[in-house]
């Protein structure tokens, strides 16, 4: 697996990000996403949301090794946000927040946050979503099922977060009828999973102020160097053909799967796993060549 750097800019005019990155598809970090204005910076913290915050119940989630046949992983247990705050704060743990949706229980924590919208007018500001995680805490690869582009924004802590193009999903080992990959980038034995010598890829590290552009359709693999949180927002990919996909995606393939998956159980893994190896196969086949 090669990797390399994500470059970092700042001060970018909204047409050159427009031609050089988002048009390209080329991942790159902002430096300036999110306005040094903004009231989040002094605002706040952890206190702060568990004064504001803390006795809402909450989902949390964990490992996904174990849920390889579920399109999203379900929650392993509930808490209050003000518990699971306690929780990061005070050791490792692999427990994260997923899609948290503060700002809809406090909506006036919108108003604290300024995006610096270096796309015109693309990124769908009202929409953002919450991550947090604790120390040592990762997502399984994935792409995420609309297909829209993601600006991922650090608030606390730090992100370590691997980028492939969705060109090299057979080489990820991608499960049919679902958005992530059987093999986990960092623990996988590359003899069982032989794909993974071929992939090409990017790293990035975000800190407090930085934010990650990923383009639509793009692989993440993303791993909590520190306990902290982020905020995610989006724009709608480029293309006609894109959007269709991410709709569909949506609204068929995924309840298709979840169908398939009531009705035939284990062997619908089972066939997902062998058509992903095959396909694996036969993309490292090509590339011998």
């Amino acid at each position: 697996m090669k990797l390399k750097p994500v470059n970092s800019i700042s001060g970018i005019a909204t047409k050159d990000f427009i031609k050089d990155y988002l048009n390209k598809g080329q991942p790159v970090i902002i430096k300036d996403f999110i306005s040094k204005d903004s009231p989040c910076w002094s605002k706040w913290s952890y206190d702060y949301f568990k004064e504001i915050a803390g006795n809402e119940k909450i989902d949390v989630y964990g490992r996904e090794e174990e849920s390889q046949n579920h399109a999203a992983s379900p929650p392993v247990g509930k808490m209050t946000f003000g518990e699971y705050l306690d929780t990061i704060q005070k050791e490792p743990t692999e427990l994260r927040l997923f899609l948290f949706n503060l700002m809809k229980i406090r909506p006036e924590l919108k108003k604290d946050v300024i995006f610096n919208d270096v796309t015109g007018g693309k990124v769908i500001q009202w929409l953002p979503y919450m991550f947090f995680g604790g120390e040592g805490s990762a997502t399984r690869n994935h792409f995420d099922i609309d297909m829209s582009h993601v600006f991922i924004s650090q608030f606390q802590g730090s992100k370590r977060i691997w980028l492939f193009p969705n060109n090299q999903s057979d080489l990820m080992y991608k499960l049919p009828y679902n958005f992530h990959s059987i093999a986990n980038l960092k623990k996988s034995d590359v003899k069982d999973y032989p794909g993974l010598e071929f992939l090409d890829g990017y790293e990035a590290v975000i800190n407090p102020g930085e934010t990650l552009y990923m383009p639509a359709g793009w692989w993440h693999y993303i791993q909590y160097e520190t306990e902290g949180y982020s905020i995610s927002v989006r724009a709608l990919a480029n293309s006609l053909s894109e959007k269709l996909k991410g709709a569909r995606n949506l609204f068929v393939t995924r309840h298709f799967d979840d169908t398939m998956r009531k009705i035939f159980k284990d062997k619908w893994l089972d066939y997902k796993i062998n058509t992903a190896t095959k396909r694996a196969n036969k993309a490292i086949k090509k590339i011998k060549k």
